[in-house]
């Protein structure tokens, strides 16, 4: 089997487009197209369903999916170990994270690139429900989310605690308060964050049981897009302390505590249970928890 029709196939997957895939590995969408299709014909199975507009995988891509990482993950596991057999501080790193974890991990990145140059780091940005799974298929060596994983197949450590604080604009009338009621929120606009998460149920489940209102009118892809409007008084928010600690200190963001909300978030990092981690992901681990 041609392994570069399954890299195709993957990143086909991963991009969620033939036009994104064709970006990445530097094709044009026909050649992405004509080797999905000879990857079909080889496997004797369609695994796109091409009527639907977005990408679909039939049950058949799903199962060449499933292989298709596993295959990825040996042949990354077999250079890393050849690597570490000329130098044990070489090979590759991948740490799966979303936009806030990701934040967090830059000092760790720092203190790590410094001790282990030959390393090659890479910070895969993805929703933090799907890197568990990625971390369990072997495509990620670490994952660092902000919720217990609950999967037998991982173990998991906490490595930060956090908090969702509430956000307002130096020009907001709650600006020179310490603490507001949930009930004076319930005329604010909030900038939310459009991406499912615990934090956001739980705060929707609080307004809800306070029988306050929740006006969420405005949504945003990315906390920096979010932290941004905030900051021009378009509205208020709740984000990650973690995001907003500098322009708190700043003065260009106000933290107003809310009598009925607190909500920690701890940071854990991920790692595969009964896998062996790579001495570069173990090093990785070592550096966080001397920090702690």
């Amino acid at each position: 089997m041609d392994l570069s029709l399954l890299k195709t196939f993957t990143t086909v997957v991963e991009e969620g487009s033939f036009s994104r895939a064709g970006d990445k590995l530097a094709r044009t969408q026909p050649a992405i197209s004509l080797a999905l299709k000879r990857l079909e014909i080889e496997l004797g199975e369609r695994l796109i369903d091409r009527s639907s507009k977005q990408l679909v995988l039939t049950d058949a891509g799903k199962v060449v999916r499933d292989y298709a990482l596993r295959f990825d993950n040996l042949g990354r596991e077999l250079r890393n170990s050849l690597l570490e057999l000329r130098d044990k501080r070489a090979g590759r790193l991948t740490i799966g994270a979303n936009e806030s974890t990701a934040l967090y991990l830059l000092a760790h990145i720092e203190r790590y690139h410094g001790l282990y140059p030959g390393v090659k780091v890479e910070i895969r940005r993805s929703l933090s429900s799907r890197i568990p799974d990625a971390v369990a298929a072997g495509s990620l060596d670490l994952g660092a989310i902000s919720y217990d994983p609950r999967n037998a197949e991982l173990a998991s450590s906490e490595i930060y605690n956090d908090s969702l604080t509430f956000v307002v604009s130096p020009k907001h009338r709650f600006a020179g308060r310490k603490q507001v009621n949930l009930t004076e929120l319930g005329m604010e606009t909030f900038i939310a964050h459009n991406v499912v998460s615990p934090y956001r149920e739980t705060v929707i489940d609080t307004f809800k049981r306070h029988q306050v209102p929740l006006n969420m009118e405005v949504e945003m892809p990315t906390i920096e897009t979010i932290r941004k409007l905030v900051q021009m008084n378009m509205g208020v928010a709740f984000l990650p302390k973690m995001c907003v600690v500098e322009e708190i200190q700043a003065g260009t963001l106000m933290e107003v505590a809310v009598k009925e909300i607190h909500v920690e978030r701890k940071i854990r990092l991920v790692l595969p249970a009964k896998r062996q981690t790579s001495h570069a992901a173990q090093a990785f681990l070592d550096l966080v928890h001397q920090k702690h």
